[in-house]
């Protein structure tokens, strides 16, 4: 079973964070959360970066709020993808700070980034990435996208 690592930089951004758990949980995809501070706990920062792949984990998602480099720091340790969520957080300019920490990585140190906040897209990437070689997380991805296309022609039915 293909196992996501689901970390943050603190635990306010549980909320945020929550909406990839559920997702990835919705898929049958087992999920590990944890609290990693890129500044406050960079001993841990670098264990989990270093091992997340011998760990079981296929995929980490990171969401991190203000300089938000916990999603780059994972990245350039792990051989694993890298989903950051960026987020906006008490001590964010509007969010663009950590938006652009996350978005802005040099060449050869890939992050995904999904949209401020967009934990429930980084969800449904990292099942995405695991469907390409699981066939039961790809079947539900499919009946996903098409609840997705009922849900709207529904509401366009609404409309008339």
């Amino acid at each position: 079973m293909m196992k996501v690592g689901v970390i943050m930089g603190s635990k306010s951004d549980l909320p945020v964070m929550q909406d990839a758990i559920d997702i990835l949980k919705g898929f049958d995809i087992e999920v590990e959360v944890d609290i990693v501070s890129a500044h406050r706990t960079p001993e841990k920062l670098f264990d989990y970066g270093k091992h997340a792949h011998t760990r079981g984990f296929s995929v980490v998602i990171a969401g991190a709020g203000g300089a938000a480099h916990l999603p780059g720091m994972i990245a350039s340790l792990s051989p694993l993808p890298v989903i950051g969520v960026p987020v906006k957080s008490s001590n964010s300019i509007d969010g663009w700070d950590s938006v652009l920490s996350i978005l802005q990585m040099p060449g050869g140190v890939p992050v995904a980034t999904v949209a401020l906040n967009g934990a429930k897209n980084a969800g449904i990437l990292a099942a995405q990435i695991i469907g390409t070689s699981d066939t039961c997380v790809l079947d539900k991805i499919l009946v996903y996208k098409e609840g997705l296309k009922i849900k709207v022609n529904e509401s366009a039915k609404d409309l008339k």
